[in-house]
């Protein structure tokens, strides 16, 4: 009986140092690495929860995705009055159809089937905030400082997205059908339907900086660096390079038909490689 006891303790002990019984967050990803690969026993593993979320979620950070492929001015006027006025409660895309519909022109938004920036001030000053639209250069856009949306005429559809900022020659948006990206200036500007844009006026003590640049919002790859590194000379000796691509290279019998030539008449086999070139 002391040794089954034993033995069910011995078994206990191991099963509970392999396995993590614990309840874990849902976004939890469990890793484990072997301490000492020569010695193959569960209590020598390191183990930790590693919590990780979607690239589609950091993707629309701070911005209300449109539901419909109609609303991008709502879910933008959701965006831009959650990110950047200090309201008491967080707006969903719904409240904010629905008090577009209340005050805005309804016939017209039924008919046309979009919200107008006409709607969204008549909106917004319902809810006891100031607002206007207006036509400016783009360096007005930049110097204003402050987050706006702006109508943009890209792939084919006019489409509402919230200006962010402006840095180092790109511009930044929340665009609620393609989350965080940004466009290099010139394109913007080509593609910035009218020069309107439309601002909440919010005074400083109640002002959100939720919309504000941050690093992750600058990850994208200029394609200067996609060049330089996709086309880097490797870091191996020149004999070690070849050897490599004649493993790899299909090999060919040919007679030699260089008369000037020791071996003129023997055949040799050849190494025949493929290249690529960028055009």
């Amino acid at each position: 009986m002391l040794e089954i006891a034993l033995g069910s303790a011995l078994i206990y002990y191991a099963a509970k140092e392999a396995f993590d019984i614990k309840e874990q967050p849902a976004e939890a990803v469990r890793y484990t690495e072997t301490l000492d690969s020569r010695q193959d026993s569960f209590v020598r593993m390191h183990r930790e929860p590693v919590l990780i979320q979607p690239a589609l979620a950091d993707q629309f950070r701070g911005i209300v995705r449109q539901a419909y492929d109609y609303s991008c001015g709502s879910a933008a006027l959701t965006t831009l009055l959650n990110g950047y006025t200090n309201l008491d409660v967080k707006l969903t895309e719904e409240n904010v159809m629905n008090g577009l519909l209340k005050f805005g022109e309804t016939e017209k938004i039924i008919e046309r089937r979009s919200f107008s920036l006409l709607d969204m001030k008549r909106f917004v000053t319902a809810i006891g905030l100031e607002s206007g639209g207006y036509k400016g250069e783009f360096s007005d856009l930049v110097s204003q400082g402050q987050p706006a949306i702006v109508p943009i005429s890209y792939a084919g559809f006019k489409h509402f997205v919230v200006y962010k900022g402006y840095k180092d020659g790109r511009v930044y948006v929340a665009d609620p059908a393609l989350g965080n990206i940004s466009f290099d200036e010139i394109r913007f500007q080509e593609i910035w339907e009218n020069n309107t844009l439309f601002l909440i006026n919010v005074a400083p003590e109640k002002r959100k900086n939720l919309l504000a640049l941050n690093e992750r919002d600058m990850r994208h790859v200029d394609d200067a660096t996609v060049n330089r590194y996709a086309f880097v000379d490797m870091q191996y000796p020149q004999f070690y390079v070849e050897k490599i691509a004649d493993k790899a290279s299909t090999i060919r019998l040919d007679k030699n038909t260089n008369k000037d030539s020791e071996s003129y008449g023997q055949s040799n086999y050849n190494f025949l490689r493929l290249y690529y070139k960028n055009k």
